[in-house]
């Protein structure tokens, strides 16, 4: 053989072995630019390069609407098998998943890693004759249709933190008038003006008007009170048996090879232990919710089963 052709080959050979140790990762965003999906993924990603972890290149994809779920039945549909694909998703895709007939399956993905949470907080006007959850939850049980709280989309972690509260307090879970909003400014604008008797929602869409004393939060639902939050009670503190998180978290493409799925469950784990996912957690104001490989897939099962069954208590679902 010539020594040009050995060349020419031993090239071939080294962009050969480039293009692999650089493999490509594909990651869909089932959500519109700028949400908390999208935060999570491309933050993640960052944080994974900056630690070392992964330093290849990502390709984002965004495909918002229906709860995630049209994002991740083309997922589920166009990555099968695939080594390197992976999807981002949340506590809102489990009921929307019911809500709206969807074809994905969650069980079918391969479970990577959860890794934020948000917490939940019930708040009503500054001078509200509510001055405490138990007072709030009297008025639920009493009037459920008369007592209107707004908050996320329909069926969302928003409105099953509200059945939950419901269930717990011995209020009918059907009757609850149940109002979306577009955002949280909107439910802060309506607890305001006396259109809703409270709004449930994330912390940081409410804490700032807290802050500020347009509204009153009356409980949250962490284990433990919060800190930042010392004042405020837990939904289980006032004596409700409520504990919910807005989580988000990674999965890997149906049948992704076990291989595949177990090196991407160790990268998250790397990551969980980084400084840098450490600082993107703290400017974010995200919270640590880690959870890792079959122990996630186990947590997203019981989720399913649970928020599932309160869709159906609140008449959201088929029984």
């Amino acid at each position: 053989m010539r020594i040009s052709h050995i060349l020419k080959a031993l090239a071939a050979t080294a962009v050969l072995c480039v293009g692999t140790a650089q493999a490509q990762v594909s990651v869909m965003l089932p959500a519109n630019p700028g949400g908390g999906w999208d935060a999570t993924g491309r933050q993640a990603f960052q944080a994974l390069n900056q630690a070392g972890i992964y330093t290849g290149t990502v390709n984002f994809s965004n495909r918002g609407g229906a709860g995630g779920t049209i994002g991740l039945a083309e997922f589920q549909r166009a990555q099968k098998g695939k080594a390197d694909a992976l999807a981002v998703f949340g506590a809102i895709t489990v009921g929307a998943i019911t809500l709206n007939h969807s074809p994905v399956e969650l069980d079918k993905f391969a479970p990577i890693a959860r890794l934020t949470a948000e917490y939940l907080v019930l708040a009503v006007k500054a001078d509200s004759p509510y001055a405490t959850l138990a007072d709030f939850a009297e008025a639920l049980k009493r009037d459920p249709g008369g007592t209107p709280v707004g908050g996320g989309s329909a069926g969302g972690v928003d409105h099953i933190a509200l059945a939950l509260l419901a269930q717990s307090a011995g209020a009918s879970v059907p009757a609850l008038n149940y109002i979306p909003q577009a955002g949280g400014a909107d439910t802060v604008t309506g607890i305001v003006n006396g259109t809703l008797k409270a709004g449930i929602s994330g912390i940081s869409e409410f804490r700032q008007f807290a802050d500020s004393g347009r509204i009153r939060i009356l409980g949250i639902t962490t284990a433990e009170r919060m800190k930042g939050l010392e004042s405020v009670p837990t939904f289980k503190e006032a004596g409700y048996d409520v504990e919910i998180a807005n989580w988000r978290g990674i999965l890997g493409a149906v049948d992704m090879p076990e291989a595949n799925r177990q090196e991407w469950v160790e990268r998250f784990t790397r990551l969980n232990d980084s400084e840098a996912w450490r600082a993107v957690l703290a400017r974010q104001g995200w919270d640590d919710y880690f959870l890792a490989g079959d122990a996630f897939g186990a947590f997203i099962q019981a989720e399913s089963e649970r928020i599932n069954q309160v869709l159906k208590d609140a008449g959201l679902a088929e029984q």
